[in-house]
């Protein structure tokens, strides 16, 4: 059942309007940014949603529960933000992208996935003091999830780097 309600609240979750679930041509970068922001903005929103109706929490454990995942959610939306910013980044520059802006964006994009690793490992043991064992790898089970699915709509948005977009320096 929770199987259910989890596919169902995705389902409203990510049923963007088809304009906003297209791949742009690299060309139409407004619309690309305007993807990229509405598909961030839409899972901000709905992202504490999914995880109250799938975790199924005691009034005890939410309770102690919520005020965690609030600074959880608080730190990896900024490291969020710095991922937009550098997709965000790529999308401007696409049409005229170096070999040196390629590699900087990809720096940047990394240093910000190191640091979300970093903090979903730390956020382990303070959840695992509130919550069982099993409920904590549930809540990262639905994160994953979640995060994979803006991935790959992120993914079907965002054009691929041409080998030869910009000259060789």
């Amino acid at each position: 059942m929770s199987r259910i309600r989890f596919m169902l609240a995705a389902t409203l979750l990510f049923g963007l309007p088809s304009a906003a679930r297209s791949v742009s041509p690299p060309s139409e970068t407004a619309a690309t940014d305007k993807t990229v922001s509405v598909l961030v903005d839409s899972i901000r929103a709905n992202r504490k949603a999914l995880v109250a109706v799938n975790l199924g929490l005691t009034a005890d454990e939410a309770t102690k529960f919520w005020p965690i995942y609030d600074r959880y959610r608080q730190e990896m939306n900024a490291i969020g933000d710095r991922m937009v910013a550098a997709i965000e980044d790529y999308i401007a520059h696409y049409s005229d992208l170096s070999n040196e802006k390629a590699l900087q964006i990809l720096d940047t994009y990394l240093a910000a996935e190191a640091d979300r690793d970093k903090v979903r490992r730390t956020y382990v043991d303070e959840f695992s003091k509130v919550l069982p064992g099993r409920t904590v790898a549930r809540f990262y089970q639905l994160e994953n999830k979640m995060d994979a699915l803006l991935r790959y709509d992120l993914a079907k948005t965002i054009p691929v780097v041409e080998s030869s977009s910009a000259p060789a320096k």
